[in-house]
C-alpha cells in the first residue's frame, strides 16, 4: 500500500525529497540571495499595500527592512477563504511571524509575508466557512463566489457584508466581543475591493502587528515583478511537468502516493481569457491551446507585457514563482503541501533557484473552558476524541462501571493467553501452528470489535442522556472534520475577545498541541 507523503513527513520520509527543519535551519539561514532587487521588491509591496489601505507605520517599518540588501523573508499563504476560512488559514501567519521573529537580526533582518492566493479559482473552497456559538450552534456562512474566475478578479459585494452581519447579529457571543469583531470585519470590507482584498485584510488586522506584510500576487506592481518567471518557463513549458512527473514516479518506487501529476502536454500555467475564466494552458505542436482557444508563445509574451496579471503558475509552479520574487529563507506548509513540496525540488533549478526549507506550521486545537472540563472528566485528549469520540466516552463511561470486559488490559490478557496456548500447541504439533495462529487472530479480532460495539452503545445511550459527544463533536469535529481544518479562527475571537489572538502570538514558531482558552 502506497504511503501517504503528507502524513509521512514527521517521520523523515520525505527528507530524501525535500529540506525539512531538522538540521536545515541553520544552513538555510547562511543562504544568501543575492540576485533579488529587495527595493523593487519593497516597492512594489508598499504600492499594494497602499492601494490595499494598509501601509501603516509598521507596514513601512518592515518594508524598510525588507530593503536590506541581505533581507531574507519567512513565507506562507493560503486561499482567500470566508472570513478568513480555516482556522489554520490564520494559525500559517502566525506561524510566518513568529519564525521571522525568531530569525530576525539588525545585519540580516527576516521579514514574513502572507501569499494570498487571489489567481486561485476554485469557489467551493474559499466560499463558505463554520463557526461555533455560545449555544454550542453551528453557523454556516456560504458565499455565492463564482466559480472560475480568479478571486482577486471577483469584486466584494453588498450583499455578502449584509450576510455576515446577519450571521453576527444571530450569533450568542458577548456584545463587546461581537461589537469587536464586526469592526474588524467592517474594516476590511466596507473599503471595498475584491474577495482576495477583503481576506487580506482581515489577515492583516490580526497579524499585522505582530510583524506580517500580505501579498497579492495580482496586484499589477508585484505582477509585474514575477513576470520574467513567467517568460522563462514558456520557453520550455514542458520541462516543469516533467520533473513533476520524475518526481512522482520515484516517489511511486519509494511506496509514496504522489499528490500532484501532470498529464501529457499539461502546462503548469493558466491562462485568465476574455471571458473571464481561469483556464490551464497545454502544448499541441508549436503552439498553446485551452479549452477555447490556441496561442502562440509571441502571443502570451506579449500579454504578459501588457497585462502580467493574466498569466498565472498553477499549483506545480506557484512555489518556484514565489520564491524567484521573494528571498525565502523559510516556507510555512502544511502537510499536504509538504506532500506538494516532494515533487517540487526539481522544477527550482529550471529557474536558477534551490528550493528552500519547508518549515511545517504551527497547528492549535483549541480548548475551550467547557470542552477542557469535559476533556478532564473522560480522561482524553482533543486529539483522541478527534480519532475516536464513540470510544474515548464509551471507555470513560466503561471504566466509571467497572466494566472491565471492554478494557485494553483485558484484551491484552486475552492474547497473551492465546499466544501461550498456541505455542504450547507448536510443541505438541508443529504441523497445527498455522491453524492455532489464524485461530487467534480471529478470535482477537472479534473481541475487539466486540469490545468496540459495547463502548459505542455506552456513548450513544450517554450521548441521548446527556449530549456529551455531540457537544465534543461541534467542538473538535464540525461537520465532520478536525477542527483546525474547518472552524474560523473568529469564532474564538468572538466568545473570547482578543485573549485567543494573545495567545497564538506567544507561541514558539512551529508549536504543535492542544491550547486552552482561559
Amino acid at each position: 500500500m502506497a504511503r501517504n507523503a503528507g502524513a509521512e513527513y514527521r517521520k523523515g520520509g520525505l527528507l530524501d525529497y525535500v529540506r525539512l527543519p531538522a538540521g536545515a535551519l541553520e544552513t538555510a539561514q547562511a543562504e544568501t540571495r543575492p540576485d533579488i532587487d529587495r527595493a523593487a521588491l519593497a516597492d512594489a509591496l508598499r504600492a499594494y499595500h497602499r492601494d490595499l489601505g494598509t501601509l501603516t507605520p509598521t507596514v513601512e517599518a518592515h518594508l524598510t527592512r525588507l530593503a536590506h540588501p541581505a533581507s531574507r523573508v519567512v513565507v506562507t499563504g493560503q486561499q482567500a477563504g470566508a472570513l478568513t476560512g480555516p482556522a489554520y488559514s490564520v494559525h500559517k501567519g502566525a506561524d510566518a511571524a513568529l519564525l521571522a521573529r525568531q530569525l530576525d537580526t539588525e545585519d540580516a533582518p527576516v521579514a514574513a509575508v502572507y501569499w494570498i492566493a487571489s489567481q486561485d479559482h476554485d469557489a467551493a473552497e474559499v466560499a463558505g466557512t463554520s463557526l461555533l456559538d455560545a449555544g454550542e450552534r453551528l453557523h454556516r456562512l456560504t458565499l455565492d463566489v463564482p466559480e472560475g474566475v480568479p478571486v482577486g478578479r471577483v469584486p466584494w459585494r453588498p450583499e455578502w457584508t449584509a450576510q455576515v452581519h446577519a450571521l453576527l447579529d444571530a450569533f450568542d457571543a458577548p456584545a463587546e466581543h461581537v461589537a469587536a469583531v464586526r469592526a474588524r470585519f467592517d474594516r476590511a470590507a466596507q473599503v471595498g475591493g475584491s474577495y482576495a482584498d477583503v481576506f487580506a485584510r482581515l489577515i492583516h488586522g490580526l497579524l499585522g502587528g505582530a510583524g506580517l506584510l500580505v501579498l497579492d500576487p495580482m496586484h499589477p506592481a508585484l505582477a509585474r515583478l514575477m513576470a520574467p518567471t513567467l517568460a522563462r518557463e514558456l520557453n520550455d513549458p514542458l520541462a516543469s511537468s516533467r520533473a513533476i512527473e520524475a518526481a512522482a514516479a520515484r516517489m511511486i518506487a519509494d511506496g509514496f502516493e504522489p499528490q500532484l501529476r501532470r498529464p501529457d502536454g499539461a502546462t503548469n500555467l493558466f491562462i485568465e481569457e476574455d471571458d473571464g475564466q481561469r483556464r490551464l494552458l497545454r502544448v499541441d505542436g508549436q503552439t498553446f491551446v485551452t479549452a477555447t482557444r490556441r496561442y502562440t508563445r509571441a502571443e502570451l509574451l506579449a500579454l504578459l507585457d501588457t497585462d502580467p496579471t493574466r498569466l498565472t503558475p498553477a499549483a506545480g509552479l506557484r512555489p518556484a514563482v514565489q520564491d524567484a520574487l521573494l528571498p525565502t529563507l523559510a516556507f510555512v506548509v502544511g502537510p499536504g503541501e509538504i506532500a506538494y513540496g516532494a515533487q517540487l525540488r526539481d522544477v527550482y533549478p529550471l529557474h536558477g533557484l534551490r528550493q528552500p526549507l519547508l518549515w511545517p506550521r504551527l497547528s492549535v486545537t483549541w480548548r475551550e473552558p467547557n470542552v477542557t472540563r469535559l476533556l478532564g472528566r473522560l480522561h482524553a485528549t482533543a486529539a483522541q476524541v478527534q480519532a475516536d469520540p464513540d470510544g474515548v466516552l464509551g471507555r470513560a463511561l466503561a471504566a466509571e462501571r467497572h466494566a472491565g470486559a471492554v478494557t485494553a488490559d483485558r484484551l491484552d490478557a486475552l492474547t497473551a493467553s492465546l499466544d501461550a496456548i498456541t505455542a504450547e500447541i507448536a510443541d505438541l504439533d508443529p504441523t497445527l501452528v498455522g491453524a492455532a495462529a489464524r485461530t487467534r487472530t480471529r478470535t482477537v479480532a472479534r473481541v475487539a470489535h466486540l469490545q468496540r460495539l459495547a463502548t459505542q452503545a455506552l456513548a450513544r445511550a450517554e450521548n441521548d442522556r446527556s449530549g456529551q459527544l455531540t457537544r465534543l463533536k461541534a467542538h473538535l469535529l464540525p461537520n465532520g472534520t478536525p477542527q483546525e481544518r474547518e472552524m474560523n479562527f473568529l469564532t474564538y475571537l468572538l466568545k473570547h475577545g482578543d485573549t485567543p489572538l494573545r495567545q497564538l502570538l506567544a507561541l514558539p514558531a512551529g508549536w504543535q498541541g492542544e491550547l486552552d482558552i482561559p
